[in-house]
């Protein structure tokens, strides 16, 4: 659907609330697979929904900083009482929430289509009308023409001209093939049946055919070069404008010897500016490109003369000079011959290991079968890269029996590649797939997706069926990146994929157990959710008889070498006690040690074994806040006010001190009868630490007494706080202050 269209929002976001529904009913407990009742009852799930963004709207999405507020108006087809303005920030950002979501809609470029559009006008010759524009594509994306017309697909496999043995491409019969399989396509279409009589004389007028490839993948894999680099990008154009060029080619053959295709005059100067678009997109022509809006890619000779593969630049170009120079001649018998059709299933039965001009899903993957059950798919080619890569057959089968490692279930343990012995790391990235395998973290950006197709779309007639698959951490902003960046680099249309985005898929990378996934509870299906509270009981048992039996007491860890810690001083009554609160590394109190002037009598035995049990206690994983929380409050002697501290001026024990103590060190200061400033009151936060720093306690004064501290007289005859019990009294006029809260006892 047109991004103008009056309904265009309720389109954007129709599968995305389809896609909650589904949710819902399985909630509910109907099946929610592939041929579940879920999707079955819902709608939308027979088709694949895109947008046709136009150059002015997307031009107004590149200005959006500058312009948030732009808008486009939606158009009645019939009736213009409709019409209405919408900003173009809100469609933005309902495609690409709903693309994110459910993967659908797909974004088109319609502008860009046509601008590689071969017969503008039609079979009336109208330049203007709209039914001879590119409206729209096959389900898949790739056909891409005028409306009412049909084409055969073929799709070759790649690697049946490559020979892993000598690292030798087959250029020679790569080309023979085309001649055949073109002359195939001809074919198809003269004996072919069709559903409507507008099809059929559509078909037979312009004669359009759709030769692709297939395996990419794998060849990049099989020569040891990443999916994400130059030299792949090269090579895929190559062959891509090989195929392309060649078959323009023998199309210009068949008119020679037959005639052009029926309404080839009326597009014949369309038609051949677009080939020459191709041709130099192909490195054939220099001059500047015709018509286009954007920096036209152009294959890389010179890197592939570097790397080894001069046959295919030459092929290339010679392909494309024959393709201009016959079809100037002669005409083409065929509007259009090239495509990059998905090739899914049809893979399979082509002995392909990876599909289309895609990279490998994973190295291991799970494909759900129509009607139940399921194919584990393990990646054959990576033997092939190691050892185009230098690898020794040792070490070859070492890296894959690392990737293969199954459970007693038969299942992969991992398929992760990273880690595998003997494996380089530069050498990583060749074997980098479209998703994570297993619990490793590498997979290809989307800018290795998005390369590739714009290094190909110049170089076919039609489109590229191409998925960029996301992880499923991924934004809705990295869905507006691929997008964007999709349209400026040239590409017709693209889809993308975020994985786990639809409730069921057909590929996994994984089948791990709904409990091992991360999805909030609210979102489970009724059955899922009584597996989760079946699996969490039986942890809690096992859990609850560990703890019986002791297994799962924390282990002792002792400190050790030269500790940092902090001291406090206080005095209860006349009994001076210092606590020490050591740390170690990572900042966790580790030790509690207590000391006192009263050498050699019964206390300083007992605050001796209390600092031994509470540092035993810390060493043994007892946090300090549930320390603190045992020994707040005990009573006896001795006990009543305390002086030296600056916060503590009560306790009911040494006990009572030390949890003081203990709250201070973890920043809570709730507890305390003076609280320091910027914490009124309040806990410090629960990673908070306590500030640490030397003082005396005659330099302590509180702010509200420092003006007292410098006039008044220091007061020595027992007078006492009414406020915090503290003797550091001072005589200001006729009334008393004190140092250590700032009270007053009268007017000062």
């Amino acid at each position: 659907l047109d991004i103008d269209h009056p309904e265009i929002e309720d389109f954007i976001t129709w599968k995305a609330r389809e896609e909650d529904k589904v949710i819902a009913l399985a909630k509910m407990g109907y099946a929610a697979d592939i041929d579940g009742e879920a999707y079955q009852t819902v709608s939308g799930q027979n088709s694949n929904n895109s947008v046709r963004f136009n150059d002015e709207f997307m031009q107004k999405v590149v200005q959006l900083d500058r312009d948030p507020t732009s808008t486009i108006i939606l158009r009645g087809r019939r009736d213009s009482s409709v019409d209405r303005p919408v900003r173009v920030s809100h469609l933005w950002e309902i495609f690409n929430k709903s693309a994110w979501r459910c993967a659908d809609p797909a974004p088109q470029f319609d502008d860009t289509f046509n601008a590689w559009h071969t017969c503008p006008a039609g079979e009336d010759g109208d330049l203007t009308a709209r039914h001879n524009r590119i409206n729209s594509t096959n389900p898949c994306g790739e056909y891409a023409f005028l409306d009412d017309t049909s084409c055969n697909l073929a799709s070759i496999n790649i690697m049946r001209f490559f020979d892993p043995g000598l690292h030798t491409f087959d250029t020679g019969a790569y080309l023979h093939l085309f001649t055949i399989a073109q002359l195939a396509l001809e074919a198809s279409i003269h004996w072919g049946q069709f559903p409507t009589p507008a099809i059929a004389r559509k078909t037979w007028a312009f004669r359009a055919t759709g030769l692709g490839l297939a395996n990419l993948a794998s060849l990049f894999m099989s020569v040891g070069i990443p999916y994400d680099s130059a030299e792949a990008r090269a090579i895929g154009g190559a062959l891509a404008g090989i195929l392309t060029g060649q078959s323009y080619a023998i199309s210009a053959v068949m008119a020679q010897q037959l005639t052009p295709f029926i309404h080839y005059e009326k597009n014949r100067d369309h038609m051949l500016r677009v080939i020459r678009n191709h041709s130099r997109a192909a490195g054939v022509r220099t001059d500047e490109a015709e018509a286009i809006g954007y920096q036209l890619p152009v294959v890389d000779h010179q890197l592939l003369e570097q790397r080894g593969s001069g046959p295919l630049s030459e092929a290339l170009k010679e392909s494309w000079t024959r393709a201009e120079t016959w079809g100037g001649e002669h005409g083409y018998r065929n509007a259009q011959v090239s495509v990059m059709a998905p090739t899914g299933t049809i893979s399979f039965a082509m002995d392909c290991a990876a599909t289309s001009i895609e990279p490998f899903f994973s190295h291991v993957v799970y494909k759900k079968l129509a009607g139940g059950g399921l194919m584990k798919l393990v990646n054959p080619v990576v033997e092939e890269g190691l050892a185009a890569r230098g690898y020794s057959r040792e070490e070859r089968e070492a890296i894959v029996a690392y990737i293969m490692r199954e459970g007693d279930d038969g299942m992969i343990l991992d398929g992760k590649i990273e880690g595998a012995p003997f494996l380089k790391d530069e050498d990583l990235a060749i074997f980098d797939t479209a998703n994570q395998c297993g619990s490793g973290e590498r997979y290809l950006p989307w800018q290795g997706h998005v390369g590739m197709v714009a290094a190909i779309t110049p170089l076919i007639s039609g489109a590229v069926s191409k998925t960029v698959n996301l992880p499923r951490e991924a934004t809705v902003q990295d869905f507006a990146d691929v997008v964007l960046s999709s349209w400026s680099q040239g590409i017709k249309g693209i889809t993308l994929y975020r994985d786990g985005s639809k409730y069921a898929q057909p590929l996994n990378i994984r089948l791990a157990g709904v409990e091992s996934q991360d999805l909030p509870l609210e979102d489970l299906t009724y059955q899922d959710l009584l597996h989760v509270a079946k699996k969490a009981r039986e942890e809690l048992d096992e859990c609850n008889e560990k703890l019986d039996r002791g297994e799962w007491v924390h282990g002792r860890v002792k400190p050790y070498g030269i500790r940092t810690g902090t001291t406090h001083p206080a005095q209860i009554e006349d009994v001076k006690v210092y606590i020490t609160v050591n740390r170690d590394e990572e900042g966790a109190i580790t030790e509690l040690f207590m000391t006192t002037d009263r050498e050699g009598t019964l206390i300083t035995g007992l605050l001796n074994s209390l600092s031994k049990t509470i540092s035993v206690m810390l060493q043994y994983g007892i946090r300090p806040e549930a320390i603190s929380k045992m020994l707040r409050g005990q009573k006896y002697e001795p006990y009543g006010f305390v002086q030296r501290r600056p916060y503590i001026k009560y306790c009911t024990s040494v006990s009572d001190l030390i949890s003081k103590v203990l709250d201070i060190e973890a920043g809570d200061f709730t507890r305390v009868q003076v609280k320091p400033e910027g914490l009124p009151g309040g806990e410090g936060s629960g990673e908070s630490k306590a500030t640490r720093f030397q003082i005396s306690m005659d330099d302590f004064i509180h702010e509200k007494a420092r003006e007292a501290s410098r006039t008044g007289q220091r007061l020595h005859d027992g007078s006492v706080c009414p406020n915090c019990s503290g003797t550091r009294m001072v005589k200001n006029g006729t009334c008393k202050v004190c140092l250590d809260c700032g009270e007053t006892t009268g007017c000062s």
